[in-house]
């Protein structure tokens, strides 16, 4: 998958930003500019701010006081109350908006000229569709860990309370203990729950084989508690609810709100992305609306401000804790760069694929090079990692996939170069069928490959009773180029591919080689035609690997 590294670099250090607000701030009364809502001015410019809601009542007091204070001209500022997801999707619009995976605008959230979202990562994510749109650059307000939430009862009994928890202990209690219920809110629409996951991403991927296993295993428990937004996960707790990734903000909130049972803020390490509030003006503003914009973070400094972000459970740029700060116990630690888009995108990538519904047929090669033994998993043949691979990956599918196997190599079937061990269906009520048939798969000793002719035929089956619903697709292991001579031609399937395909039916094609003697080349022409993908493990012994990464692609990547 091609990254775009576009790594966004806010500036944090809050007396800095003061210093450089308070220099601007004396230039707009040079200026001339004045806030609406004193005697004798005219003219008023209108000045729309967006802010995210926890964070609006702060920006609209600071924006009050501004009234109050300056000569000159009028500025009246309106700030309202808006999900940053809301307004992601308005500035990136309807056709952007879908593609960048931020969902179609509401209809009625309007573009601002100011945005304030509770983080820089919606920023990352809306630049490569509207370069035009948004900054390079946006200084922070304020700040808010990102954090484990969990009653504190609970905490408690499991020693968790007050300490640092790490990420291979979180990991292994959600996959041992069955009453813990985890929770989640839509990653897509939350920047919480997107860094938490890219923080999950780095601890399971610098684990190897095993860490995916328990990162695939942690999304589904995460998932089991899915909400649309944070206001619908938090109110599960206690009953429903164990734990939950949020920011320590939002944990502050429910406590205040919900005295009998509290929440705990549990520091995680290490620690996810923090929530940085930055100040976004959104360029092309007529002149006298951008001037009103640059001035306004005047009043976004003072100590009035402080006191209102207190109240708020906002921390300042910096991460102090005022004498007005409710007590938390969540370790604070200064933000760090925003993560790049290409990480942002695998994350939420991988946790929809592995997250929706999906349909998949499996194909493995069985002809005679599959004898092959493979030193490096001592002495094994390319057929016996090639099913340990398979068995391995139906075992991280929840039973809500449905998967079929087929086998092939040419002339394998009443002439056919593939035959069905077992007909696509829900796991339900065939996985051990689909172990049982994987444990018969041997190779055909002296068999051709009839790779072409079986990926024709898997498409169209997969076609035919393709699932809206699902994500469809063809994962076919395999450890050679085609050769059998009464078949397909690559050029050929290339055609058939490309005369059947439906883009409204998109299906993926998955190419998994092993062995030395097939190559990305051989495979890749395949799903640029289809949509999927092509890997190689050019040592056998690494399908295990490969096979998990191929089963999160996201269809378009």
């Amino acid at each position: 998958m091609v990254r775009h590294r576009t790594t966004l670099r806010t500036a944090r250090a809050g007396w800095a930003l003061a210093l450089v607000l308070a220099a601007v701030a004396t230039l707009g009364a040079w200026l001339g500019l004045r806030p609406a809502g004193l005697t004798g001015c005219s003219g008023a410019v209108q000045l729309s701010v967006a802010a995210t809601p926890e964070l609006a009542p702060a920006i609209r007091n600071a924006a009050a006081r501004w009234s109050d204070t300056g000569p000159g001209r009028c500025v009246s500022v309106l700030v309202t109350a808006a999900a940053p997801a809301d307004v992601a999707a308005a500035v990136a619009g309807p056709q952007s908006a879908r593609s960048s995976g931020l969902g179609p605008p509401d209809g009625h959230t309007r573009v601002p000229d100011v945005w304030i979202p509770d983080s820089s990562i919606w920023l990352q994510r809306l630049r490569p569709v509207r370069t035009d749109l948004v900054p390079a650059t946006a200084p922070s307000l304020g700040t808010s860990p990102v954090v484990l939430a969990m009653p504190e009862p609970v905490a408690t009994s499991l020693g968790w309370f007050g300490a640092r928890l790490t990420w291979p202990v979180l990991l292994q209690q959600l996959a041992t203990d069955k009453q813990l219920h985890a929770g989640i809110a839509e990653p897509d629409r939350d920047a919480t729950a997107t860094s938490a996951l890219l923080a999950l991403d780095g601890v399971v991927s610098a684990l190897g084989t095993d860490g995916k296993k328990m990162g695939v295993d942690a999304i589904r428990a995460f998932d089991a508690g899915w909400a649309q937004v944070p206001a619908t996960l938090v109110v599960r707790f206690p009953a429903a609810l164990g734990l939950a990734p949020l920011s320590e903000q939002a944990v502050l909130a429910y406590n205040a709100n919900h005295p009998g049972v509290r929440l705990a803020a549990l520091s995680l390490d290490p620690a996810p992305t923090a929530l940085d509030y930055p100040y976004v003006v959104l360029p092309r503003l007529p002149a006298d609306r951008a001037d009103a914009a640059g001035k306004l973070p005047s009043a976004l400094t003072d100590s009035a401000f402080r006191t209102d972000l207190d109240r708020a459970w906002i921390r300042p740029p910096d991460g102090s804790a005022g004498p007005d700060f409710p007590a938390s116990r969540a370790m604070f630690v200064p933000p760090g760069a925003v993560p790049d888009l290409g990480a942002i995108t695998d994350v939420l990538s991988n946790w929809d694929e592995i997250t929706r519904k999906a349909r998949m047929l499996a194909v493995i090669d069985v002809s005679g090079s599959m004898l092959t033994p493979v030193p490096t998993a001592g002495g094994a043949t390319r057929e016996q990692v090639a099913v340990a691979a398979a068995k391995g990956g139906l075992a991280l599918f929840d039973d809500s996939w449905e998967v079929g196997l087929w086998v092939f190599s040419a002339g394998l079937d009443a002439g056919k170069d593939y035959q069905q061990l077992v007909p696509i269906g829900p796991l339900t009520g065939q996985r051990d069928r689909l172990n049982a048939a994987l444990d018969t798969v041997q190779p055909r000793r002296g068999g051709a490959t009839g790779l072409y002719d079986t990926i024709l035929a898997g498409y169209q089956t997969v076609q035919r009773d393709w699932d809206p619903g699902r994500g469809n697709s063809v994962v076919v292991i395999t450890d050679g180029k085609n050769d059998d001579p009464a078949g397909l031609t690559r050029d050929q399937l290339l055609a058939q591919l490309r005369k059947v395909a439906d883009p409204q039916r998109p299906i993926q094609v998955i190419l998994i080689g092993i062995g030395t003697d097939v190559t990305e080349a051989d495979l890749s022409p395949i799903p640029q035609v289809t949509g999927g993908a092509a890997y190689v493990a050019a040592d056998p012994a690494q399908i295990g690997d490969i096979f998990t990464r191929a089963l999160t692609l996201h269809p378009g990547n």
